[in-house]
Formats: structure tokens, sequence, C-alpha cells
């Protein structure tokens, strides 16, 4: 079994190599992407240095503390969208009938999917949050505690994504509410915790998974508390495993379309 795991594990990681190889065709076009996403996430930070030119707390997050929740949202939505990028448009491929491609293949339907296609401007993102960590001074062990939250944040942006994308395999026109549904979490995601009261504050940790993605993780890397990591790194197993079983409980669903195409 473990030698069935590492070969899907194998085959998935050429599939993103390939991509990632594919779109390198054109370098320069390549790079400016990527350059011109960690430029464009430097340029909103701006307003945060303004803000606390005029106090010097919001929400209790000093800048260090705003710079590490930025860095680590570009993180792991980067990641997530470097590795995974067809979680987040699952849906179209469930109305279009585009999953009778990947049914035929003989690896595992929901890694083929998810690994199908990287979005190249997403290294960017990584990659910024990567610079933000290193500007907030370097720390081995927080440095460790960065790359682990990037993972487990990856797993729950990625799995929320392919949760919400699944649902088309019983509602009809729900890639609407699911674009808006990720794009709200990244917002959620980008602003301190302690700003949010009442029915935000619920959303934020109940409902869109925005507490156990990036706000406890800060607050882990600010102030270690055992109790908290166990409740993230557990959170984002739950969330992976709740992801599949909705995915093969709506594959079961799925009506082949007459649409044909063929994958190399």
């Amino acid at each position: 079994m473990l030698t069935a795991v590492r070969r899907q594990l194998r085959v998935c990681m050429l599939s993103v190599k390939y991509n990632i190889m594919r779109e390198m065709i054109n370098p320069v076009t390549f790079v400016t992407n990527i350059i011109f996403m960690m430029l464009n996430n430097a340029t909103i930070l701006v307003q945060w240095f303004i803000l606390f030119r005029l106090r010097d707390d919001i929400g209790g997050y000093t800048m260090k503390e705003v710079m590490l929740l930025w860095g680590l949202t570009a993180a792991s939505f980067g990641l997530s969208r470097v590795l995974f990028a067809r979680a987040f448009s699952l849906s179209e491929l469930i109305v279009s009938g585009k999953l009778d491609s990947y049914l035929v293949q003989p690896k595992n339907v929901l890694l083929s999917v998810m690994t199908s296609a990287t979005n190249i401007s997403a290294i960017g993102d990584f990659l910024y949050g990567l610079v933000l960590l290193f500007a907030c001074g370097f720390n081995v062990g927080r440095f460790f505690l960065f790359l682990l939250f990037t993972g487990t944040g990856t797993v729950i942006i990625t799995a929320f994504a392919l949760i919400l994308g699944s649902l088309s395999f019983w509602f009809v026109r729900m890639e609407m509410f699911g674009n808006q549904m990720v794009s709200g979490m990244i917002s959620f995601m980008t602003y301190p915790d302690g700003i949010f009261r009442g029915v935000s504050r619920f959303l934020v940790y109940f409902v869109i998974p925005v507490g156990m993605a990036v706000y406890h993780p800060v607050h882990i890397m600010t102030e270690f508390d055992a109790g908290m990591f166990l409740e993230v790194t557990g959170y984002a197993v739950f969330l992976m495993i709740a992801a599949v079983i909705v995915f093969y409980r709506g594959l079961k669903r799925y009506s082949s379309s007459s649409l044909m195409e063929a994958r190399m």
C-alpha cells in the first residue's frame, strides 16, 4: 500500500513539474508574472505601514505580526495554487463534463484532477511570503513553524476550495458561490482577527476556516502554544479527509458528457 501511495505522489509531483516546465517555454513571461505578483503584494502592504504610523497596534497586532500574517497567507495561498490549482476550478470541470478524461487514467482521480494545472503567478505569492518572514527577522524556530503552517494552510485552503467545488455534484451553478467564498476567505486572511466582532468573528472561526489557516498559526509563531499547535494540525487533517469524502461521494453522482477530450 505504501508503495502505491509513493507511486501516486511521484506521478502527481511529475505532473506539477511538467506543468511548470510548460509555462517556462516563454521564460520572459514566466519571470515577469512572478515578479509582478510580488510587486502587487508589496504595494498593498504599504497601507499597513501608513496605518501603523498613526497607531501602535491594530486589532492587537503590531506591524511585525501583520507581516507574519500576510507572509503566511501569501505563502499558503501561493503554494496551493502552484500545486493544486485545478481544485479552485473543480465546479467548471463537473458542470462541463470534463472529468471524463480523468476517470480513464490509471491514477488517483482526485490527485490527478488537482495537479493537472498550475498557476505560475502564485509562485510570486509563495516567494513573497518567504521574503516577509525574513523581513521580520530570521529565527530558526519561527522559520520551521512557518514552513509547517504554510503546509497546513495549503491543505486547509485547498480542502475548503475542494469541498465547495464538489458541491456542484449536487447543486447547479455552484461555481460563483464557491469562487466568492474562496475570495472571501483570502480577504479575511489579510486582516488581524482582533478587528472582528460578533457575526464576522463567528464566520472566520467556524464557517470559513481562516482562524485555523492563519490566525492561530500567527499566534503560535508569536508565542508558542502546544494545545493550539495540535488543534491546527488536527484540523488540517480533518478538513483534508472531509474534502476527500465529499469529492468521492459526489463523484458517484457524476454524469458523463459527450465531450471528447484527451489528456497526455
